[in-house]
């Protein structure tokens, strides 16, 4: 078969079976995962050998985890470092030793019982945060201690990456510790990591300067692409340089540019390595040992789901509920399964059998996942505490004023409007700081913001005026859009945190928004600028200039916003117009 016909087979399957799969909730793994399955050997064998499109589709894993080097900016990781080091290590190391202990209670030997365990405690990244996603359940509680748990797990699955080599029967420890071939192996990753601050940012530079967009993406290409084959060259995993590389330029300035070349590539190469993967899934097994199949599913969903719901709790994240979708969620075998399925089996670390066996079993906890998901959303309103309770409704009495998010900038609003005689209903979606304010007087409602039946019993129909004080911009977002759509005569004063956030919000045709860090930097640099010798006049001069300035250079970028190239230039323009203009004022006077 030419491999233009191959070609046309496999997109042709992923066109049909992912859109179905996700259309019927299973997420984009298991449609290219079943597309593989239905023409490969083990289906209607379109395709009867995967293993030759299997060694190029692992160019996938290879972006993927270059992408997930990206995002690992130490600030990010900062944020998160109680989730991910501490709930995301424990689940990692717990789960790993619970599955390995079941599996040598079956008998496997000690090494492969380790190794399994190790395997299976990873859970699929993206088919967990696309149904989060698809849920909008990304910014509750459970869905961010999931991103913290899958993020760890990335991170734990590239020393797994290149330690399994190590282990397999093709490694020779017969002459004791090959101290050359580790000192090789460290002085690389020294290398790349020299080499990616020293030469990575001005090759980008020269690339972004030339005015080509296909120079800059094929320099990203052949930056991934040449990490991976230098770790290759020093006998390491080719994701491990890829990774590396990454993490490089987390804080560059062209890390976005860089993810938007890189995930077109990264999209099909993976999907192209799912369905091969599917191709390899030997569904002969569900006929010829369905009991042994199934007892490993549940055996592998039961152990992580036990294990991650009291972890949850004890790293305080979750009420009972929350766990319990936390739990359901992340109890399915993952993608990376498949990444280190498929070198144990070219290293011989594990037995050929107990590699189908596995591969099956993961595959299948990844698809009975979202039914799993389903049943711990029904069960988690009955584990609910008393103090978990539901939205409050507030009173019949509807004022001119809603005020959604009770923090910091939400309460100073509320204190004013108090102190002028001004009523108002406050809605907050945080028990606790409910609670919180609760208690020194303030009267404010539990509830989601962006729901419509708790929007009209607080009176949105009624009232003007609608006060947007929610920081995290997900779930402003959600709050500013079921309120333009749904009560449009509302005159909405949005809180946004930055400039991003504040051009999403005009795209919603929001026109009264405050940048919530803006006024108090203006308020401290004229402070400054007296201290430093400006008259009063004269520093309130450039103040309200710079403020006058900005307002109008949000506005221009509002149309550019989608190009950074525009907004670098946009900026530095606007920069040294404020420049001549407040030179020329201060000749003038």
């Amino acid at each position: 078969m030419t491999l233009l016909v191959e070609s046309l087979i496999y997109l042709l399957a992923a066109v049909v079976a992912v859109p179905l799969s996700r259309r019927l909730g299973f997420g984009s793994v298991l449609g290219y995962l079943a597309a593989g399955v239905i023409i490969g050997p083990f289906g209607f064998a379109f395709v009867k050998n995967a293993d030759h499109i299997l060694n190029f589709a692992e160019l996938g894993v290879v972006f993927l985890l270059f992408i997930v080097g990206l995002e690992l900016k130490p600030s990010r990781l900062w944020v998160l470092r109680r989730l991910v080091f501490g709930l995301g290590a424990a689940q990692v190391a717990v789960s790993a030793c619970v599955i390995s202990l079941l599996a040598w209670t079956f008998g496997f030997n000690g090494s492969t019982a380790i190794v399994t365990g190790l395997i299976l405690a990873l859970s699929s990244t993206a088919f967990v945060l696309q149904m989060l996603s698809e849920k909008k359940q990304l910014v509750t509680v459970h869905g961010r201690a999931a991103f913290s748990v899958l993020l760890f797990q990335d991170l734990a699955a590239i020393p797994l990456i290149a330690l399994l080599p190590l282990l397999g029967a093709n490694a020779s420890w017969d002459d004791g510790i090959n101290f050359a071939q580790i000192g090789l192996m460290v002085a690389t990753i020294a290398g790349l990591i020299l080499g990616g601050r020293l030469l990575l940012r001005p090759a980008l530079k020269i690339a972004a300067h030339s005015g080509i967009p296909e120079i800059f993406t094929a320099t990203a290409l052949l930056v991934v692409i040449g990490a991976a084959l230098i770790m290759q060259l020093a006998g390491m995993s080719m994701v491990l340089g890829a990774f590396i590389a990454g993490m490089m330029l987390a804080d560059s300035e062209y890390r976005h540019q860089l993810e938007a070349d890189i995930a077109p590539f990264k999209g099909l190469l993976l999907g192209l390595f799912f369905i091969a993967v599917g191709m390899s899934v030997n569904v002969g097994l569900l006929l010829e040992i369905p009991g042994r199949v199934a007892l490993i599913v549940v055996l592998l969903m039961t152990a992580k789901a036990v294990v991650l719901f009291p972890l949850a709790r004890l790293f305080g994240v979750c009420d009972r509920g929350a766990a319990l979708k936390l739990a359901a969620a992340l109890a399915q075998g993952g993608e990376f399964a498949f990444v280190l399925l498929g070198i144990a089996a070219s290293e011989a670390v594990l037995a050929p059998d107990l590699i189908d066996e596995l591969i099956l079993a993961v595959a299948v906890s990844m698809l009975l996942t979202p039914f799993l998901y389903a049943l711990a959303e029904f069960g988690s309103d009955k584990l609910r505490r008393p103090d978990d309770r539901p939205f409050d409704v507030p009173d019949d009495a509807h004022h001119d004023v809603l005020i959604a998010g009770f923090g910091r900038v939400g309460q100073i609003v509320g204190r004013l409007l108090n102190i002028v005689g001004k009523p108002f209903t406050a809605l907050e979606n945080d028990s606790s700081q409910v609670d919180f304010v609760r208690r020194y007087g303030a009267t404010v409602h539990y509830g989601d913001a962006s729901r419509l039946e708790l929007l009209r019993a607080a009176g949105a129909e009624h009232a003007k005026f609608f006060i947007l004080a929610v920081s995290d911009l997900e779930e402003s977002m959600r709050i500013a859009a079921a309120v333009v759509h749904n009560f449009p005569h509302l005159k909405i004063i949005a809180r946004a945190r930055n400039r991003r956030h504040a051009h999403k919000l005009m795209d919603l045709g929001i026109e009264h928004i405050f940048r919530e860090t803006l006024l108090s930097s203006l308020a401290m640099t004229e402070q400054l600028l007296t201290s430093l010798g400006r008259t009063p006049k004269d520093a309130k001069h450039v103040i309200d200039t710079f403020f006058e300035r900005d307002a109008q250079l949000l506005i221009e970028q509002h149309a550019i916003r989608d190009s950074e190239e525009l907004l670098i230039q946009s900026s530095r323009d606007t920069a040294t117009e404020l420049e001549s203009l407040l030179r020329h004022d201060r000749q003038e006077n």
